[in-house]
């Protein structure tokens, strides 16, 4: 059951859980503020440490404000598409075959029978970004997991609304975001660091920030680099 806590004009939702932390999340696109917290945490505690983060909060809430968005695709004709950073011009080929996407030059062929529609078209789509991330993972897992001495059990490739990726450090599993297909290929890298690197250090702290900084000194560039490039457009009522 949640509650709400009110800080002036900002209203956070509580959740009260059976967890040992805090956690704390601003969510697109209005910049909704959540946060979770231990049940024994008393009102006041959880007050005051929100009052400590509210910096944070308006920081990240006007980062949301601020972030460009795709526009709603249509899946038509001479429309821009991007892979690994590069942007393509859609063409549809209608055949009676089975669809098949394709990069030529400047171009991205989609091959579909003349009876698909827009969703069918996304998926497509979709399916073919993921492949391409299921494609070049693997290589910067196994290098930087040599580098940094740790070992994953599973990589997961999916649509996520809100993260570029996250990790799992009990399960030893990563999760990437499908759209990583979209931006340059050293911030489909970065974001495997950072979450590998959750398998040395669970919490974004200061040993986090120094084991980046040793390990790979350009994260921050790249992370400035993901956060400036337009997300993809959301229906958030869904």
């Amino acid at each position: 059951m949640s509650e709400v806590l009110q800080l002036g004009d900002l209203a956070i939702e509580l959740i009260q859980k059976d967890i040992k932390n805090v956690h704390l999340s601003v969510h697109p696109p209005h910049g909704r503020v959540r946060i979770a917290v231990p049940k024994n945490m008393t009102r006041e505690r959880v007050r005051v440490f929100a009052i400590s983060k509210l910096a944070w909060i308006r920081q990240q809430q006007k980062k949301l404000r601020e972030q460009a968005r795709e526009s709603r695709r249509e899946y038509s004709e001479r429309e821009s598409h991007y892979v690994w950073g590069k942007r393509y011009l859609l063409t549809i080929l209608e055949k009676n075959e089975p669809p098949k996407i394709e990069l030529l030059h400047r171009k991205l062929r989609m091959t579909v029978r003349p009876v698909t529609d827009e969703v069918q078209r996304a998926a497509l789509l979709e399916g073919w970004y993921r492949e391409l991330i299921r494609q070049r993972a693997p290589d910067f897992i196994e290098r930087w997991q040599k580098q940094l001495g740790v070992e994953h059990s599973k990589f997961f490739v999916r649509r996520m609304k809100t993260r570029w990726g996250s990790c799992n450090p009990v399960r030893r599993t990563i999760r990437l975001n499908t759209d990583l297909a979209k931006k340059p290929i050293e911030c489909l890298e970065y974001v495997i660091v950072h979450e590998l690197m959750h398998l040395l250090e669970p919490t974004h702290n200061a040993r986090f920030v120094r084991l980046m900084n040793h390990h790979f000194p350009s994260w921050q560039q790249c992370r400035n680099l993901l956060n400036r490039l337009p997300v993809r457009h959301e229906d958030w009522r869904v």
